[in-house]
């Protein structure tokens, strides 16, 4: 199976390191997908949800504030200034993890049609993963 290796990194540190299938991101333009043999790329990121497709068929979610994002061969590097992964292993955990999504969205955007729609996606993102 060809893979992408993916790394969404802070100035904190990586919030997310691994191969996976696809990317789906939030690019200022709209959004954007990435699969792996992607043609080499740089572009800026709006704040909003990384989805990740991941080899195991599940699928994960990042969100994030501004930055971009580098592809080049089969990897890519996310460089943004927060982000926090919905994950966890009950339904405490996930959420405490949207809790943070939706705060680090709500202070990223300034309109509120982006942050509402921004915020559905994450609700959607966390209720997958109950």
């Amino acid at each position: 199976m060809d893979t992408l290796h993916l790394e969404v990194i802070t100035p904190l540190g990586k919030v997310f390191a691994g191969d996976v299938k696809s990317v789906t991101l939030p690019g200022a333009d709209g959004e954007f997908g990435v699969l792996p043999h992607h043609a080499s790329l740089v572009s800026l990121l709006a704040a909003g949800i990384i989805d990740v497709d991941m080899t195991d068929g599940n699928r994960e979610s990042i969100a994030i504030d501004s930055g971009y994002a580098e592809i080049a061969g089969d990897k890519m590097i996310v460089l943004v200034d927060g982000a926090v992964a919905i994950v966890g292993n009950n339904e405490g955990e996930i959420a405490k993890a949207l809790d943070a999504a939706k705060k680090l969205l709500r202070e990223a955007h300034d309109s509120r049609v982006l942050l509402a729609a921004a915020e559905a996606r994450v609700e959607n993102s966390a209720r997958s993963l109950l």
